[in-house]
């Protein structure tokens, strides 16, 4: 009998180690946003539990947390039918949700159509024709099935849509390629000569870089053509890809690297995550019947835990992030050229952690660098090729290499894959032309017969 007591006692206990584990296991790999979500859930569930933003004012007690109504708490809060919906308006109802300002393309040209069409039925052809533009900013029928649609005619349809295609942005409402970008020329005043006739008759031979054969085609120099093409390549092919109905995205960083009397300095970015505590009402529960008691131990230990798995998250972000920077000094200090190999067994092995544990302390988060935000996965390597010597070239690196090559290279006589090998090997970089290639049109470069200039 004694036996089985002490078993269950190492049964129970092991059950809550593995609950606290798990818990924070799962509060290491939040992101800051969803740390931020997470302590607002576990607020809203957790009465023992109390939430301040730093330096804004304290939120508002529960009301069901003054003394007198503590002994009712318990039943409340075991009842699932009667708690609250919630919502970040209903929590906070002096903030409004921002509306977002970005339109999108549909909404910009409709409220041109309003103050640019005072005749009905013209305004309900623009309506018809505006509905009609895909999200490129391009018509997608043609004028003919427009006006059987309205009931108009060819004529009429026709003379509202040379008033659309005039809104903006330049281009919209355009049939095909060359068209688009003739509307965008001739709001330049540019659609002249050569320029006009790249885009009426060359667009095919300016996608395949086949400047002689439209220079020979034009009885003009290749100069010339060149010239000619560079500014079409200007215009926007897709002018109504720019615009978006989304909230804008944002990025928070989880963490600051900053460069302080020489030094870099690791700094958790706590501004957005609010800070928790125990409510000061269940630190005596003395006097409490045996079965509120019991709950507000439950609520203690679990409010206990989640502080505790979110000061350790802190903890493990710190110690791997200040290893990482540690070993990219020279990454931060001249740039990606100099980003070191680095795996995430040599980071936990340095800071006597689990393999596991250092890609949780790094998934969905952001460093923000004195050069910008990156994510800390970015950090992290895989080996690219042995060179001659056994040292070890990562990706990045030769991207960065390829890329470099090629800015520096003579327009005129641009390097072909293979030279691009040749060049590298001589960096200590053996990769094969496929690999080359494959980085090279990765970092958007075409092939070295499109990029070469006349």
């Amino acid at each position: 009998m004694q036996a089985e007591q002490s078993l269950n006692m190492n049964l129970s206990q092991h059950l809550a180690m593995t609950m606290k584990l798990q818990q924070a296991i799962r509060i290491l790999q939040l992101s800051a946003q969803e740390l931020r979500a997470e302590i607002e859930k576990e607020y809203l569930e957790n009465p023992a539990l109390e939430m301040d933003y730093g330096d804004a004012a304290p939120e508002p007690s529960n009301p069901l947390l003054r003394a007198e109504n503590i002994s009712r708490l318990s039943e409340y809060l075991g009842d699932e039918e009667n708690r609250g919906s919630y919502s970040p308006e209903e929590r906070e109802p002096g903030r409004e949700k921002a509306a977002p300002v970005n339109l999108t393309l549909e909404e910009e040209l409709l409220e041109q159509v309003n103050f640019t069409f005072s005749d009905l039925q013209q305004r309900a052809i623009a309506v018809f024709l505006v509905g009609s533009v895909d999200s490129r900013g391009y018509l997608t029928l043609s004028i003919e099935e427009a006006a059987r649609a309205v009931q108009s005619s060819v004529e009429e349809v026709s003379a509202v849509l040379r008033r659309v295609q005039a809104f903006e942005p330049a281009g919209v409402a355009a049939r095909d390629l060359s068209e688009c970008l003739r509307l965008q020329a001739e709001r330049q005043g540019i659609y002249e000569g050569l320029v006009a006739a790249v885009i009426d008759r060359h667009l095919d031979d300016v996608a395949e870089s086949r400047i002689r054969e439209i220079a020979a085609q034009e009885h003009c120099r290749p100069q010339d053509v060149q010239l000619a093409v560079d500014i079409v390549r200007q215009l926007d092919p897709k002018p109504g890809s720019s615009y978006g109905g989304d909230d804008p995205a944002y990025i928070t960083p989880d963490v600051l690297i900053q460069k302080i009397d020489g030094e870099y300095q690791v700094i958790l970015n706590d501004n957005y995550v609010p800070h928790l505590h125990i409510s000061s009402v269940y630190r005596k529960a003395e006097s409490f019947d045996a079965e509120t008691r019991k709950y507000i131990t439950q609520r203690l230990n679990a409010a206990s835990w989640l502080i505790n798995s979110i000061e350790q998250r802190r903890t493990t972000i710190r110690r791997v992030v200040t290893e990482i920077v540690r070993v990219q000094r020279d990454f931060l200090d001249k740039g990606p050229d100099f980003l070191r190999p680095l795996t995430m067994k040599e980071v936990a092995d340095e800071i006597g952690v689990h393999e596991s544990t250092v890609s949780r302390a790094v998934a969905n988060k952001y460093a923000e660098l004195p050069r910008g935000v990156m994510p800390l996965r970015k950090f992290f390597t895989a080996n690219l090729a042995k060179a001659g010597s056994g040292e070890d070239f990562i990706a990045g690196q030769a991207k960065a290499a390829i890329r470099e090559l090629i800015e520096k290279e003579d327009p005129h006589k641009p390097l072909s894959d293979q030279k691009l090998c040749t060049l590298l090997k001589e960096r200590r970089m053996e990769l094969s032309r496929r690999t080359v290639m494959k980085y090279r049109e990765q970092l958007g470069y075409p092939s070295s017969v499109k990029r070469k200039r006349y």
